[in-house]
């Protein structure tokens, strides 16, 4: 989607603005290199279990790669049927007609998702000399896309959901919201997927995931790729994995990962002048600062995690005590929002 200049001010407002940015510099999957650390998730602890102990992507994480502010309100709501649980809910598709000008032609429609496409196709480029109506419609359209592709992509990769009404129909009060805890929940739950069920295909904002470990773990950081820009993903932009037979690579990277040390890891990739001089101030406000280390529930809809970032402290400069029995949360992920569990 193209990231209209009359649409920053929109962004800015709703704390998507860094995010938004990454547009320019998305990278490609490595997808062996990703599937090798899948395997190393441990979904009782949401850690990855390396030879040298612990780790995992954190909240801080999410605030530096992403640019995402992490003091807020719960990303939460109804997932269908908004007239049934909201006061003065008006029914989902009437109030998407009233938001966008005009409701998708029928093959455009599953159930409550509208494909990727139509989207694109009607809103791709902005006319000139557009209304601030018309301006606003189209910031609504970037916002559910960039959610739907950037942030919370499912495996159908191809549908935006119409969950994300409530929140467009008030462009203003965007920016209230904790986006990057939204993520991390989304992230966890993606990779407690595949390592607790028999799921092939993993979802979920993995360019998060990839860029945590090339900042983190230096014997996977691609050569090359030496600017700090703002958000740190976009350091890796355009980065092209290699091309080779993915089977070799796994294991390969499997070899690699059994012989770490905690010399190969990064505890702190945030401390350096480099990323001081280019981390946005927002970022480290002290409202954000302070919940960097709070060990506390994830929440993104129906996804509820758990930031068990006290396993991890040597991550935020702390000493690493003994750490508590990790928390059973086995009830809230059987919980995934189909069905009777909606």
């Amino acid at each position: 989607m193209i990231l209209h200049d009359r649409i920053l001010p929109y962004l800015d407002r709703a704390n998507l603005l860094h995010v938004a940015r990454l547009n320019d510099y998305w990278f490609k999957l490595d997808e062996p290199l990703i599937s090798a650390f899948v395997e190393r998730w441990r979904p009782e602890s949401h850690t990855f279990h390396m030879p040298f102990g612990e780790c995992t992507v954190t909240l801080q994480d999410v605030a530096y790669q992403f640019g995402l502010p992490i003091d807020g309100h719960a990303v939460s709501g109804c997932l269908s049927d908004f007239e049934q649980l909201m006061e003065g809910g008006k029914p989902a598709w009437v109030w998407f007609g009233e938001l966008f000008g005009e409701l998708p032609p029928e093959d455009c429609i599953d159930d409550f998702t509208v494909s990727f496409s139509w989207f694109q196709n009607k809103f791709r480029v902005l006319p000139a000399h557009a209304l601030e109506e018309t301006v606003q419609i189209y910031a609504r359209d970037y916002i559910m896309m960039l959610l739907s592709t950037a942030l919370f992509t499912d495996k159908s990769g191809a549908r935006v959901h119409l969950r994300w009404l409530p929140y467009v129909a008030d462009l203003d009060g965007l920016g209230k919201y904790s986006w990057a805890s939204a993520t991390l929940s989304w992230l966890y739950r993606c990779l407690c997927r595949v390592a607790n069920r028999n799921v092939k295909n993993l979802s979920g904002p993995l360019s998060l995931l990839q860029s945590w470990i090339f900042w983190c773990f230096s014997a996977f950081r691609p050569r090359g790729f030496d600017a700090i820009l703002w958000p740190l993903a976009a350091r890796w932009g355009r980065f092209l994995p290699s091309s080779d037979e993915k089977g070799p690579r796994v294991i390969a990277t499997r070899h690699r990962l059994d012989r770490l040390t905690g010399d190969n890891f990064i505890w702190m990739p945030y401390s350096n002048l480099e990323v001081i001089q280019v981390v946005h101030p927002d970022i480290l406000r002290p409202d954000h600062t302070l919940l960097w280390k709070s060990t506390t529930a994830l929440i993104y809809f129906v996804a509820i995690e758990w930031h068990q970032v006290d396993r991890v402290l040597s991550q935020l400069g702390g000493v690493q005590h003994i750490p508590e029995p990790a928390i059973n949360i086995d009830f809230l992920l059987s919980k995934d929002g189909r069905g009777p569990t909606r």
